[in-house]
Parts: structure tokens; sequence; C-alpha cells
């Protein structure tokens, strides 16, 4: 039995990913996009507050640190 391969263009094979870009926030002043910095440590902060706040029930570590990064974010703007 013969075996189809499909050749690969060199150019796409040696083609690196592109990089993303840092997410933004757009401001509605003259389309300027400002970047909102929030520090790892202000995060896990208020990430703890919520977990105190739940009673110290594990398992929803991931929900608070997106919701904290979210808070922080819309206080900062």
């Amino acid at each position: 039995m013969a075996k189809s391969t499909k050749a690969i263009s060199p150019a796409k094979a040696r083609t690196p990913a592109k990089p993303r870009k840092a997410a933004a926030r757009k401001t509605k002043s003259k389309g300027k996009v400002t970047e909102i910095f929030v520090s790892p440590e202000q995060v896990a902060e208020l990430a703890h507050q919520y977990f105190v706040e739940r009673g110290y029930r594990h398992g929803f570590d991931a929900e608070d640190w997106h919701r904290a990064e979210q808070a922080l974010r819309q206080k900062a703007s």
C-alpha cells in the first residue's frame, strides 16, 4: 500500500509564528489605545479576598483570578 505525502513548500516550512501582541484597551478619545497594567500581586491579593469571602472553599481559583483581573482593570480605567 502506497502512502500519499503532501509536499510543504520550503517557504511555509521556515516561516516563524507571528508574535502575539499584548492585550490593549481602546479608548473613545481620538481612537488612542492604552494598556492597563495590573500587577500579579494586586490580582493575587484580591483573588484571595474572594476566596475568603466564599468561606475558604477550594476549586474556584481560576474564576477568582479572572474576576480579580477584570475588577482591577475596570477600576484602573
